[in-house]
């Protein structure tokens, strides 16, 4: 199979498109017919070496977590899924960006994605998903999302609006609209947050999810009241200090499905801010690497 490879860590210019071996599905996994595969933060900084004390990986290896496609073949004691279904999900840290990859967690593909949106929607729906999950129930609260238009942001926003929030986001201005049109009610970050939230929710923020890991959490848990009420995805090593929920990437079908029935719904898409070939691959890993993507970013296969 073709496939993106990185033979060393290093910068972007390591990757490489180049024949590989055909990954067989092990028991309990599915292989695809990568239709697109997503680009993650996660995965610049494994491919760098900058967290390989943490997510060392085997080399050469393939950079990427999440994909969509059709399924291929499947492995020992799969059921409920065949060979020609459109599927969305993950894989392990790496392998995903490739004609074939295989995938430890999946859901049928809501026939209102594209592929590229499917492809978008696997690690942002389940981390976003897991940062909601810690903060209880949603119906009747208001939600601040900071760092909203990013991949986990921005599906953290209309999940969240989905599930009967009133969603207040940060982000850039020239972002604004964008949060608007998820469902959200938009406001710059930094100095001043808290009088920006008194005018735009007077009864109060009721929660917090953090996706930004920009240095702000003390001020969300002030903002909040509690830090039991405030979780991030994204700041772990303050979010020990301060006393606030974690939420890891949870490689969960269950998570994907709960992800694939509101984009059926209509009240979730994966958005897609660009879109690249896979000989263009280091290219998306650069652009990604800026930090200013506005939703996801994925390789077309």
């Amino acid at each position: 199979m073709r496939a993106v490879r990185y033979h060393q860590y290093g910068g972007v210019e390591t990757l490489v498109v180049e024949q590989a071996p055909d990954p067989p599905p092990g028991p309990g996994e599915i292989r695809v017919r990568v239709a697109a595969a997503g680009v993650n933060p996660v995965d610049w900084k494994v491919r760098s070496g900058a967290v390989r004390e943490v997510l060392p990986v085997d080399l050469p290896a393939i950079p990427g977590r999440d994909a969509a496609g059709v399924v291929d073949e499947t492995g020992d004691g799969v059921q409920g899924v065949n060979a020609g279904d459109r599927v969305f999900g993950l894989g392990g840290v790496t392998g995903a960006t490739a004609e074939l990859a295989v995938l430890s967690a999946w859901a049928h593909t809501p026939a209102t994605w594209t592929d590229e949106e499917a492809a978008g929607a696997g690690l942002a729906s389940v981390t976003a998903m897991g940062g909601l999950k810690a903060l209880g129930p949603l119906r009747g609260r208001t939600l601040l999302v900071e760092g909203a238009s990013g991949g986990v942001g921005s599906a953290a926003v209309e999940i969240a609006a989905a599930q009967g929030a009133t969603v207040i986001g940060t982000a850039s201005e020239r972002n604004h609209g964008f949060l608007t049109s998820l469902g959200a009610v938009p406001t710059t970050y930094g100095s001043g947050l808290a009088e920006r939230l008194a005018a735009l929710a007077p009864g109060g923020v009721d929660l917090v999810l953090d996706t930004a890991a920009s240095g702000s959490l003390a001020d969300l848990v002030a903002i909040a009241g509690d830090p039991a009420r405030v979780a991030t995805v994204a700041d772990h090593a303050n979010a020990h200090r301060l006393g606030v929920h974690v939420a890891n990437a949870e490689n969960g079908s269950a998570l994907l499905a709960e992800a694939a029935d509101l984009g059926r719904q209509g009240r979730y898409t994966p958005r897609i801010e660009r879109t690249y070939p896979l000989e263009r691959t280091a290219e998306a890993h650069a652009y990604a690497e800026r930090g200013h993507t506005r939703g996801k970013l994925a390789i077309r296969v």
